[in-house]
């Protein structure tokens, strides 16, 4: 607005604005609120998180005991693919709640036989798998991985990240690391989801199937299934501790 000099044909001035007008007050209920969400977005809260989902899932199997389906039985009111998709649906939960992968494969060859145990322990395998992947990458890796420091631990993260499929899949071939380490050890790599699912899918079927038929024959311990069966759980963990030893000497060696 102009005064009335300007009217009168003096030197134009405007009005200096109101300091209300300028000042823009932010309310302390709203700067609170983004505080409070930023810090709860923050890496460090997102792994705090991690850790507590993981220690519940942990405490939950220590309580419901989840392996009392191999002297119980499956629940009789369950029965042909409906109870295949609920074991494998299980099956993923309990692998993320840290139980080891050989029960459950033995538990899905003596409750469905070889051929639907295998198909029903492969799809919790990676049910469980991305359930695991995905939980990591989201609250874990941000804060984890400026942690990678050590020479072996820049040394596995190099690898998944630039040899994602190839080197998970040799991780699935020959036992010897956890199922949930790897999990959550690609996670924290820049490794790409579909390449990991893909690699547990195909690396894990020659183990899943030999635990499958081992429990599927698990009443006949001297019948050729099942000393088959035993060969090829014993024979790829053999080649694992092997080549983890090659490569123990070459590390040693650079």
């Amino acid at each position: 607005m102009l005064d009335a000099t300007t009217r009168s044909g003096g030197t134009a001035t405007a009005s200096p604005p109101s300091s209300a007008a300028a000042e823009i007050v932010v309310p302390a209920s709203v700067s609170l609120a983004a505080r409070c969400t930023r810090a709860l977005l923050s890496p460090w809260s997102r792994l705090s998180l991690l850790l507590v989902l993981l220690a519940s899932a942990g405490a939950a199997v220590l309580l419901f005991e989840p392996q009392r389906l191999l002297t119980g039985g499956w629940p009789p009111q369950l029965g042909g693919a409906a109870a295949a998709v609920v074991f494998a649906v299980a099956y993923g939960l309990c692998t993320v709640a840290f139980v080891p992968r050989p029960l459950l494969n033995l538990a899905a060859g003596a409750l469905f036989g070889s051929q639907a145990g295998l198909a029903s322990a492969l799809a919790g395998t990676v049910l469980g798998a991305g359930l695991a992947f995905g939980l990591g990458r989201v609250l874990g890796q941000d804060a984890l991985r400026p942690l990678l420091r050590g020479r072996w631990l820049k040394a596995a993260d190099g690898q998944l990240s630039r040899h994602g499929f190839r080197s998970m899949l040799a991780v699935r071939l020959f036992p010897g690391v956890p199922f949930w380490a790897a999990n959550y050890c690609a996670a924290v790599s820049r490794m790409g989801y579909v390449p990991f699912l893909l690699a547990t899918a195909l690396g894990s079927v020659p183990n899943t199937a030999a635990y499958a038929v081992a429990g599927a024959r698990a009443s006949a311990p001297t019948s050729p299934a099942f000393l088959i069966a035993l060969a090829c759980i014993a024979l790829p963990a053999l080649a694992g501790v092997v080549v983890a030893w090659r490569k123990r000497h070459h590390l040693r060696g650079r």
